[in-house]
């Protein structure tokens, strides 16, 4: 290994870097700060950062859905100061291929967040109410935006009403001017058009929206890059994590059409529609005897849609039991629209609030986020030094699967 300072931060890499200050081993060794290892992969289908979690990922070579299998220990022989920090996950990640090494040194998580959602539909206007309700601990303040003035009025009343009696400390709900969205650390992307009608046969609801959601979000991605964003662009709007990718592209291409990785990091975007598939498969599975340990075993993976996965044990793995609940999750939205509703609620509290809290609290949740290309939604962490992907030993069947919905996903967008 070899071993750098840089503007006050430890580095270290298997590759030699001539330009930066070179250390001893002792020098690094001594930091009780998280330090940061430095790697070059190609930044069309690779993060620009991640937490170091498991001493394999030193040996990575490409990012694809192996980052969700546990991998045999590291051949490398690893000193045990380097083994501590990946233990308290204080090793960070750095692509070097995106050519701006300072952004991911300064980076790190507020301890109180401002969270700005834009779109006030049923969906936004319900997410608002659960993180009005949930984040006092973690969120100082919530600014909503609405193309309808009247919605943003009719919630910055109402939500500041909103209140504990014995809780002083509460997020305060303001308007938010369009031009002010990105002074944030986080922007929620709740904006939803061409919603099918109730009576609609044989539709992917999720589908059907993504045309029309993935031209509004390309003009917020494109705000975000004017506005040099450096919080989590969350996109809870459908299908979550199609549009991810739309936001990436489009924040990342320049006037003159070239795509010059000058907009997000992939990182940066999360998709939020896989808690409530989990939600749902944990109340299908809930109602029979064969399937109750998917409420502690039970893994969802995927779209929030037609390629969903569900596995009803990563410890136990049963196919057919797992292709029945993956089958009820994924009609569970078509069968209460059958009875005259629209089912948003569970969606904006499991997927939209909780997931997000959860995020903020450095807590296993379910979003969608960046694999080799593609956004593929599964249990993961946000902690200080990025994001951390569970990894199970995930049996041959249900890995095949894995890729099948992951392949549908790439070839899509």
């Amino acid at each position: 290994m070899y071993y750098y300072k840089h503007k006050g931060k430890y580095l270290f890499s298997q590759i030699e870097y001539t330009a930066l200050q070179a250390v001893n081993e002792e020098e690094a060794a001594a930091c009780d700060e998280p330090i940061y290892y430095m790697f070059a992969m190609d930044p069309h289908r690779s993060r620009k950062s991640f937490c170091v979690s498991d001493p394999s990922l030193f040996q990575l070579k490409e990012e694809n859905l192996q980052l969700l299998q546990l991998q045999q220990n590291s051949s490398l022989d690893l000193p045990d100061w380097i083994l501590a920090k990946i233990a308290k996950n204080q090793i960070k990640a750095v692509n070097t291929s995106y050519k701006d090494l300072e952004a991911c040194l300064e980076t790190t998580p507020p301890n109180a967040w401002r969270i700005n959602i834009v779109g006030l539909g049923d969906v936004g206007s319900t997410l608002l109410v659960g993180l009005k309700l949930l984040g006092a601990d973690k969120i100082s303040q919530i600014g909503i935006f609405d193309i309808d003035s009247s919605k943003v009025i009719r919630w910055e009343f109402e939500g500041n009403q909103i209140l504990f009696p014995n809780q002083p400390q509460s997020p305060k709900i303001l308007a938010v001017p369009e031009e002010e969205l990105f002074n944030c650390d986080m922007f929620v992307f709740c904006v939803t058009v061409g919603i099918p009608a109730l009576d609609s046969k044989n539709v992917d609801v999720r589908m059907a929206q993504f045309e029309g959601n993935s031209r509004i979000i390309s003009l917020y991605a494109k705000k975000a890059r004017e506005a040099n964003f450096k919080g989590i662009f969350a996109v809870v709007s459908d299908p979550v994590d199609l549009l991810c990718k739309k936001a990436l592209i489009q924040s990342n291409t320049s006037a003159t059409g070239e795509y010059d990785f000058k907009g997000l990091a992939p990182e940066q975007i999360r998709g939020y529609g896989l808690g409530v598939m989990h939600g749902r498969a944990a109340y299908y599975a809930a109602l029979s005897t064969d399937t109750k340990h998917y409420a502690t075993e039970g893994r969802a993976f995927g779209p929030h849609g037609q390629h969903l996965i569900i596995a009803d044990s990563i410890a136990n793995y049963n196919d057919e039991l797992s292709k029945k609940l993956t089958e009820q999750t994924r009609n569970a939205n078509l069968e209460l629209r059958k009875h005259g509703y629209k089912p948003y609620v569970a969606p904006a509290l499991s997927s939209g609030a909780i997931s997000i809290l959860e995020t903020l609290y450095g807590n296993w949740h379910y979003s969608a986020t960046y694999i080799g290309g593609v956004y593929m939604g599964a249990r993961n962490r946000l902690v200080a030094t990025g994001t951390i992907l569970e990894q199970n030993n995930i049996p041959e069947q249900l890995m095949n699967r894995l890729y099948e919905s992951y392949k549908e996903l790439e070839r899509i967008i």
